[in-house]
């Protein structure tokens, strides 16, 4: 079965169960705690919660869809059998249960056979199941045992896992959870460690590959991690396309499948290597070119920070995979057109936005190709020494953009470790000498170090008002406008924000407006300390997320009359202590910094 039958088959069974169909959200989502979409369920989180109404705004409680999902946390397991940065997820939901409206965990149990044995034909004695052996207060989940035994299925298959394997958590550190019921299929024992035990979720070996995971969403997790019981029952399910598409080509994984496999004929084609003797090497770069499609085709830019950090970090990734096969320069662009004619049925928007996702990706080719020979030159000298410490990380970060997680990869390659954290320290330093009286999210302003009392003041308020108007700019574009750089003196601050077209008088004038009515509302500017951690998970915007130190300050400007706040992000600071000191916000010049760039120059008068 090729790829795009089966999302044909998937969708046309549940749109005939009652189900409707829900376009995939963006892979940048509204929860500003995570940087991507990482589950189907994510954009439904305020109706698993109860939180807005389902019937109010999809008219049915039933619905199904195919989310485009991206992850980095297994980055380092790309190239085996299952693992992929950008994947996607078939998902059916039964929101809140309202007399007979609704199915749970018998209607879910009962969807989810029919559609694997009947429609998709998968033979019924190669499935394993697992259930929730009950842990943490909460107990085990008997009937879904019982209703696996009614549907058939022997006690000796049905196995029971705790909350690590069979307890499907919020996204957040909060929110609706419960939980769950897997569906693994076993490939067989070609595939398998040899051991007698060997079963679902082992960890020697792919032979059980899990197609299906059925959540039943009853609880719901505190901030003191307890859990409570929702004011509904949910039915959250999800499928990995790509493993459920290579089973059902008795494939041992995606990447030879027609997901793949054109991309991986072409990197044969320009490397003169065969797949089967560099599989992990092709499986890297196919994978990472695909997701780099992906994220450039949401709007986003290769840079330092945030969701531009990881599409950097993927690109250059393959770029120095693509060393190791000997690709050609330039090799980024081929296999990317062959990444847009696979999905653009499916997803049209690459095929209109083409040549922006090529445009983003060969800008970033051509900017680290420069630096890559000459940077993997330096590596080989540094660790002939014996030792990566974190000052000669940043060197390579900082001369030849290397990511640090690039280094790292290379340094085990060598049997070496990288000190992370004297290069954090490092990072710091360079940041806090680089731009006296800029505004850097690691070094401050340096405005300690202009001696004029009043020049101080000047940039300790355009300091807050560049906040301001990152608040302003999101509020009025409604872009995913993401911050790309910024520069202050004791004159004017300027402000690079990733936006692809010209912004006109009146959104010049409406941002205008949205800062000043701010300043005027006289708000509080809060200062904390806490966990980096803690404060990516409250809400506050990071910067170079990966690389702060471990305690960060979070600047949080907000009404106390509301409780509300308009602007928290992580900062070294400092700021005013009330908005009304700004006077008032103009901006004098609008024009483009680089592709998908614009730049703002803005004072306070």
């Amino acid at each position: 079965m090729i790829s795009r039958v089966l999302r044909r088959e998937f969708l046309d069974f549940f749109e005939k169960k009652g189900h409707k169909v829900v376009p995939s959200s963006s892979l940048l989502p509204l929860d500003t705690s995570v940087l991507l979409t990482t589950a189907g369920m994510q954009q439904f989180t305020p109706y698993l919660s109860n939180t807005k109404n389902v019937l109010e705004d999809f008219g049915t409680r039933h619905l199904t869809s195919i989310q485009k999902c991206f992850r980095t946390l297994d980055i380092e397991e790309v190239g085996d059998d299952t693992h992929h940065t950008f994947f996607e997820m078939l998902g059916n939901w039964s929101i809140g249960l309202d007399q007979d409206k609704g199915y749970f965990k018998q209607g879910a149990i009962e969807i989810a056979l029919d559609f694997l044995g009947n429609i998709l034909g998968l033979e019924k004695n190669k499935f394993w199941f697992t259930i929730f052996k009950g842990e943490a207060g909460i107990p085990k989940d008997k009937e879904s045992l019982e209703i696996w035994q009614e549907q058939g299925i022997s006690q000796e298959r049905i196995i029971e896992f705790g909350i690590k394997d069979n307890f499907w958590g919020p996204t957040a550190d909060t929110g609706p959870c419960g939980p769950c019921s897997e569906i693994h299929y076993d490939r067989g024992p070609q595939y398998g460690c040899g051991n007698q035990d060997c079963g679902p979720n082992c960890e020697r070996c792919k032979r059980f590959v899990e197609l299906w995971n059925l959540v039943f969403m009853e609880y719901n997790k505190k901030k003191d991690g307890c859990f409570s019981k929702l004011p509904q029952s949910n039915v959250d399910t999800g499928i990995g396309f790509e493993r459920l598409l290579a089973v059902l080509e008795n494939k041992p994984s995606a990447y030879e499948t027609d997901l793949f496999l054109p991309v991986i004929q072409k990197i044969e084609v320009l490397s003169a290597k065969n797949y089967n003797s560099q599989k992990p090497n092709f499986r890297i770069i196919s994978d990472h070119i695909r997701g780099a499609v992906f994220l450039a085709a949401e709007g986003i830019f290769p840079s330092n920070t945030n969701q531009g950090y990881i599409l950097r970090r993927i690109l250059r990734r393959a770029m120095r995979i693509g060393k190791l096969i000997n690709l050609p320069r330039n090799f980024l662009i081929p296999l990317s057109q062959e990444t847009i004619k696979i999905y653009q049925e499916f997803y049209p928007e690459h095929k209109t936005k083409q040549a922006d996702i090529l445009s983003i990706i060969q800008k970033e080719e051509t900017k680290f190709e420069k630096t890559l020979e000459q940077g993997l030159k330096e590596f080989e000298k540094l660790a002939c020494k014996g030792e990566i410490d974190g000052s000669m990380a940043f060197h390579l970060y900082n001369t030849y953009g290397f990511p640090l997680e690039m280094t790292e990869e290379m340094a085990v390659e060598k049997k070496l470790k990288v000190d992370k954290k004297s290069f954090e320290q490092a990072f710091i330093k360079h940041q806090e000498i680089s731009r006296i009286g800029a505004t850097k999210k690691f070094g401050g302003t340096g405005a300690e170090q202009i001696k004029d009392e009043e020049q101080k003041i000047a940039v300790i308020k355009l300091h807050t008002a560049t906040h301001l108007l990152y608040y302003a700019l999101r509020e009025a574009l409604k872009d995913n406008v993401r911050q790309m750089g910024c520069d202050i003196n004791s004159e004017r601050l300027r402000f690079d924000f990733s936006h692809s077209v010209k912004l006109t008088q009146d959104e010049i004038k409406k941002v205008e407006q949205i800062v000043n009515q701010r300043i005027k509302q006289d708000l509080e500017v809060e200062k904390q300390e806490m966990e980096c951690g803690e404060a990516i998970k409250s809400g506050a915007l990071a910067f170079f997320r990966e690389k702060y130190p471990e305690r960060v300050f979070v600047y949080t400007i907000r009404d106390k009359k509301n409780k509300d706040w308009v602007s928290k992000e992580i900062c070294a600071g400092p700021h005013v202590k009330r908005t009304s000191e700004l006077g008032c916000f103009k901006i004098i010049k609008e024009q483009s910094s680089s592709a998908g760039i614009r730049r703002i120059k803005a004072i306070l008068i």
